[in-house]
């Protein structure tokens, strides 16, 4: 039985050093894709850069996003790997709002 102890460390220490550090980021990840939107500017798996136009599909999968003045592409909600613009809130839409009118 004492055999087992080195065994469920071991375990214990792969699980906290590398397992679970990989499902908060599939985490994370798939926050972002969930809650990309028009407007905002993306970076695709593949490297190119663009803004997103249009999310469209039955079941919103599919955005549009414009990689030059008037080019399109048409890709799928999971293709997109980072955002480069933070999500504004109406609060924060407002105050911006008011510091360029002053």
């Amino acid at each position: 039985m004492a055999g087992f102890i080195p065994l469920i460390l071991i375990f214990g220490l792969m699980y906290v050093l590398m397992i679970r550090p990989q499902q908060r980021k599939v985490k994370e990840q798939q926050a972002l894709v969930s809650s990309i939107s028009a407007g905002d500017e993306v970076v695709l798996n593949s490297g190119i850069f663009g803004r997103v136009n249009e999310v469209d599909g039955d079941d919103l999968n599919i955005l549009w996003i414009e990689v030059f003045d008037g080019i399109e592409l048409k890709v799928l909600r999971s293709a997109v790997d980072r955002r480069f613009n933070e999500p504004v809130s109406v609060d924060d839409a407002d105050e911006v709002d008011e510091a360029d009118e002053a």
